[in-house]
């Protein structure tokens, strides 16, 4: 297929990213408010707007670069690359650092999560729409986008997750182990290597993909299918 007709595809999944990053990061700005730090709202970044959480590099370039690769059945594509406009906290501000921080670090997947157990709700409505000739042209288009959707929650629930600076992971195991934010933050300055080197592993990519598709299972359960 040549670039021209993948076009469509790849813009049609990169809208689908964008708002599901916004909400991504409005958790990560949200929860640290509620948690005493005001940063974040300060700056505007409680808000579902896409703009303010937006980066060139990491919500755009490389974004639109894995989902191209991925359509062009290249392995390296097989996740989505990307990131938001990093969510400023100051660990002073907060009730309990640790405990908190680690809190504002799983709000962001919590929040992919949630949305795509909603969308797999709105995925199973499209079926049934289908089913039992209930407007099934629009239960095609409603079942299409919201799988597109929950596939893409779920992308960016597990990338998230790895335990690699910084990713949402890693913040949760260095509250773990007690790591100092001064050796945290240098190990951030080669986390964009690594996080390359390991999405790049067969078996990681094997693991998040099993992952995602035990997740997705549970959550068809949840409506009674799977």
């Amino acid at each position: 297929m040549d670039i021209i007709h993948l076009i469509p595809g790849v813009l049609l999944y990169y809208l689908c990213f964008i708002p599901v990053l916004t909400f991504h990061e409005f958790a990560h700005a949200w929860i640290a408010w509620k948690c005493g730090d005001d940063t974040a709202k300060k700056l505007g970044r409680v808000s579902l707007n896409p703009i303010v959480h937006m980066e060139w590099i990491g919500t755009v370039v490389l974004p639109l670069l894995a989902i191209f690769l991925q359509m062009k059945g290249s392995a390296v594509g097989g996740f989505i690359i990307g990131w938001g406009k990093p969510v400023p906290v100051d660990p002073s501000n907060l009730r309990s650092a640790r405990r908190d921080d680690t809190l504002i670090a799983l709000a962001g997947p919590g929040m992919n999560l949630i949305l795509a157990f909603l969308l797999t709700g709105t995925a199973v409505l499209g079926m049934l729409m289908v089913t039992r000739n209930i407007a099934p042209g629009l239960g095609a288009i409603l079942r299409a986008l919201s799988e597109n959707l929950v596939w893409v929650n779920l992308s960016l629930a597990f990338f998230n997750m790895i335990p690699i600076p910084p990713l949402d992971g890693s913040h949760v195991v260095k509250n773990l182990v007690n790591m100092s934010y001064e050796t945290y933050w240098r190990l951030t300055q080669y986390g964009f290597f690594a996080i390359i080197l390991v999405i790049n592993v067969p078996g990681v990519r094997l693991t998040m993909a099993q992952l995602m598709r035990t997740t997705h299972l549970w959550m068809l359960r949840a409506y009674g299918l799977g």
